[in-house]
C-alpha cells in the first residue's frame, strides 16, 4: 500500500471524529493554530527562505516569487485570518429547515461535512493554512498537495498545525500533507475514489485542466481567471483608470486580477491618456490589437513621452485567452456594448468580469448578460475573494455551476443530510 493511500485512510478515520466534534472544540483548535503560527514563525520563515533560494536558482520570476514569499507581516495576516474563521458561524450547527409530512414524518435538512477533501495547489504557502482551517471548521479532513516550490514551507507549517490540533484534542490526521511533489502523487490522488470525497485544484489553467480531465474523484473546478474590464462609452474615465490599475497591478499573480481591457471606440484614446501613466508605474506591458495600436500611434505623435515607460507590442491571437499572472495587459477595441459582451462570452473563464459605466441601463444589462461567478459595475475584480465577501478565508473561487460558485467558504464545503423522524410509519 502506498504512503499516499495510508494517508487517505488516516484522513478518513480522522474525518469521522472531526465530523462529530463540536463548534467549541474546533474553535479551540483554530485558535491554537493561530497562536502557534505566531509563536513558531521562525521555523516557518526559515523553511520559506530555503524555498525562496531554490526558486531563485531555478529562475522563477518575480510575480511567482511574490506568491511564494513569507514575512512576519504576512504570517500575522494569515494568523488573523485563522482567528476570523473561528468567529464565523459553524455551518454544521445550521439546519436548512424542517417540515412535517401529512403522515407525521418530521423531515429536517441538516448540513454535514463532505468528508475528506484533497486540494492540489501551487506555490502559495498561505493556501496550506487557508485550506486546512476551512476544512477543519467545516468538519472535513484534508489532504494537501502543494507545489514543489513550497514544499519546505508547507512541511513546516503542517507540522505546526498538526501539533496544535493534538493540543486541542483532535487527531493529527485531520490535516495531511503529500510529501512527494512528483506528478505521480497528483495522479494517484485523482484515482483515490472511496477514500477522497472531492478534489479541488487551485492554481494555473494547466493544473486545473489536468485535474478536471483526468480525475476519477469528483472535482470542483476553481481559479482559472481570464478577467476583463470593459470601459463603456458612458464611463467615468478617471474612475475607470483607478479601477483598472487596481484590478491589474495590486497583485497580478492572482486569479481575480484583470488580464484584458476592452475599450469602446469612442473613449479609447481619452482613456489611454488617463490609464497609461498609472500602468507605467508598474511597468505593465500592453498587448494591443491593430485598432488600439493605431490609437497608440496617434497618441505618441501628440506626446512621445506618454508610452516611454510602457512597453507596447502587437497582440497575438492567444493573448485573448491567456491568464498572464504578470504585469501584462491585453487591450482590444470594441465598437458596441454587444461586441464587448460577445468577446467576454468567447474568451472569459466565468470568473470575474467588470464594466465601467455611468449608464444605469447598460450596467443592469451587463449584470444580466455576463455569465460569471462575479460581475462588477465600477469596481475592481480584485474583490472576488472570500475575505472581501465576508466569508473569511476561502478554499478557492469556483468557476463552475454545480454545488458551489464563486468564493468557497465554510458552507460550500458541506453537503445535506435528510434526517427523518418517525413513529412506525410505513409506505
Amino acid at each position: 500500500m502506498t504512503e499516499l493511500k495510508l494517508q487517505a485512510i488516516e484522513a478518513r478515520k480522522a474525518s469521522r471524529i472531526l465530523a462529530k466534534a463540536g463548534t467549541e472544540q474546533k474553535n479551540k483548535a483554530l485558535l491554537a493554530i493561530a497562536e502557534a503560527l505566531i509563536k513558531r514563525q521562525d521555523e516557518w520563515l526559515d523553511a520559506n527562505r530555503t524555498d525562496m533560494e531554490l526558486a531563485r536558482e531555478n529562475g522563477i520570476r518575480g510575480a511567482l516569487l511574490d506568491r511564494l514569499a513569507l514575512n512576519e507581516k504576512r504570517i500575522l495576516e494569515i494568523a488573523d485570518a485563522v482567528k476570523e474563521v473561528s468567529l464565523l458561524p459553524d455551518p454544521l450547527s445550521e439546519n436548512e429547515g424542517s417540515f412535517t409530512r401529512p403522515n407525521g414524518l418530521k423531515i429536517t435538512k441538516r448540513r454535514v461535512p463532505l468528508g475528506v477533501i484533497a486540494i492540489i495547489y501551487e506555490a502559495r504557502p498561505n493556501v496550506t493554512v487557508d485550506a486546512a482551517v476551512l476544512c477543519l471548521k467545516s468538519g472535513n479532513a484534508c489532504i494537501l498537495r502543494g507545489g514543489k516550490e513550497a514544499i519546505n514551507s508547507n512541511r513546516a507549517v503542517v507540522q505546526i498545525m498538526k501539533d496544535a490540533l493534538m493540543e486541542a484534542g483532535l487527531p493529527s490526521g485531520c490535516i495531511n500533507l503529500v510529501q512527494n511533489t512528483d506528478r505521480s502523487t497528483a495522479q494517484e490522488l485523482m484515482g483515490l475514489t472511496g477514500y477522497i470525497d472531492v478534489l479541488i485544484p487551485r492554481g494555473g489553467p494547466g493544473l486545473i485542466r489536468s485535474v478536471t480531465e483526468n480525475s476519477h474523484v469528483p472535482v470542483i473546478r476553481t481559479g482559472e481567471g481570464v478577467c476583463h474590464v470593459y470601459v463603456d462609452r458612458d464611463a467615468d474615465l478617471e474612475l475607470g483608470a483607478k479601477v483598472l490599475h487596481n484590478a491589474k497591478c495590486s497583485r497580478p499573480s492572482v486569479c481575480n486580477a484583470a488580464e484584458c481591457l476592452l475599450l469602446h471606440e469612442s473613449v479609447a484614446g481619452d482613456f489611454l491618456k488617463k490609464t497609461v501613466p498609472l500602468l507605467a508605474s508598474s511597468q505593465v506591458e500592453l498587448r494591443a490589437d491593430e485598432e488600439i495600436m493605431t490609437v497608440i500611434d496617434a497618441l505618441e505623435a501628440e506626446n512621445e513621452d506618454l508610452f516611454s515607460k510602457t512597453p507596447v507590442v502587437p497582440a497575438a491571437p492567444e493573448d485573448w485567452d491567456t491568464e498572464f499572472g504578470d504585469y501584462i495587459l491585453a487591450i482590444h477595441m470594441v465598437h458596441s456594448y454587444q461586441e464587448a459582451v460577445d468577446f467576454i462570452s468567447e474568451h472569459g473563464t466565468e470568473h470575474s468580469e467588470c464594466i465601467i459605466t455611468d449608464n444605469y441601463k447598460t450596467a443592469m444589462s451587463f449584470l444580466d448578460d455576463i455569465d460569471a461567478a462575479a460581475v462588477y459595475v465600477n469596481a475592481s475584480t480584485r474583490f472576488t475573494d472570500g475575505g472581501e465577501f465576508g466569508l473569511g478565508v476561502e478554499i478557492g473561487i469556483s468557476t463552475q455551476k454545480l454545488h458551489a460558485r464563486g468564493p468557497m467558504g465554510l458552507k460550500e464545503l458541506t453537503s445535506i443530510k435528510y434526517v427523518v423522524l418517525g413513529q412506525g410509519q410505513i409506505r
